[in-house]
């Protein structure tokens, strides 16, 4: 799962990355910012759909043990 700051450099960068290595990725799109919302709403909306799952943390559900 990804948040964090600097969405369209810091955590799409890593997320280019985890994807090349064959990792199922989900984005928590409401838990990251970029300096501009324009910047945010491109990766969010652009490029994080064709990388993995995009969604608000209150949509995100995980299998627990």
């Amino acid at each position: 799962m990804f948040g964090g700051i600097a969405t369209n450099l810091g955590v799409e960068s890593t997320a280019r990355a985890a994807a090349d290595l064959g990792c199922e990725l989900v984005f928590a799109e409401d838990a990251m910012a970029a300096f501009t919302a324009a910047e945010h709403e491109a990766s969010a909306g652009l490029d994080f759909p064709r990388l993995g799952t995009a969604a608000r943390v209150a949509g995100l559900r995980f299998k627990t043990c």
